[in-house]
């Protein structure tokens, strides 16, 4: 996804919560004292790599994505995932998560059902240092990719299938990181369906 097509996805968040006031459904929070129990940590060392991505529960209620990016043996990745379960995203959603970064781009990645190894849909997260941020990204701007590269001629994602969402740091800088999460949620549009009798 281009700058130019994130950049769409912040204005279509605006112009459709002023159109429609789309009510916005929870998918994450982390108020819960067992809140971690629910997410796990992926890095490159499931294919040689060394760099070490954590995270914790904060007291603030948030979470916390850290560690340091290593491109050593091949690496260059760190993740933070939902554990699988149903999601209940409709087709028209738009993905809204709050965070607080330190100037990298992150990327939001969203794994189905479909047992395909290194698959996600994936779309970018810049963030600004030490400020809290809103970022929309609609269900549609998602790209398939398998191992980091875009997968070419395959169609949307289909919302049904969305069992994890994920957030994934794979610059080509090595060196620490820390991505503050305070919620996810899905701004759902209601799609108006026209009657035939309309017609």
């Amino acid at each position: 996804m281009s700058r130019a097509m994130w950049v769409a996805a912040l204005v279509a968040l605006m112009g459709v919560s002023s159109r429609a006031q789309a009510p916005q459904v929870p998918l994450f929070t982390f108020v819960s004292p067992d809140a971690a129990a629910g997410w796990q940590a992926v890095n490159d060392g499931v294919m040689g790599g060394v760099s070490d991505g954590r995270f914790r529960i904060t007291e603030r209620q948030t979470l916390e994505f850290y560690g340091t990016l290593s491109l050593e043996n091949n690496g260059g990745f760190a993740s933070v995932r939902s554990r699988p379960r149903t999601l209940g995203l409709q087709a028209g959603d738009t993905i809204v998560s709050r965070v607080r970064g330190d100037g990298r781009e992150y990327q939001l990645n969203l794994y189905t059902s479909r047992q395909m190894r290194a698959w996600s849909y994936r779309a970018p997260v810049p963030t600004r240092p030490g400020e809290w941020i809103e970022v929309a990204i609609p269900l549609d701007r998602f790209e398939a990719t398998s191992f980091g590269q875009v997968v070419r001629g395959v169609g949307p994602i289909d919302p049904r299938n969305i069992t994890s969402i994920g957030f994934l740091l794979a610059e080509k800088t090595p060196g620490p990181f820390v991505l503050e999460v305070a919620w996810v949620r899905a701004l759902r549009v209601q799609l108006h369906r026209v009657d035939r009798r309309e017609r």
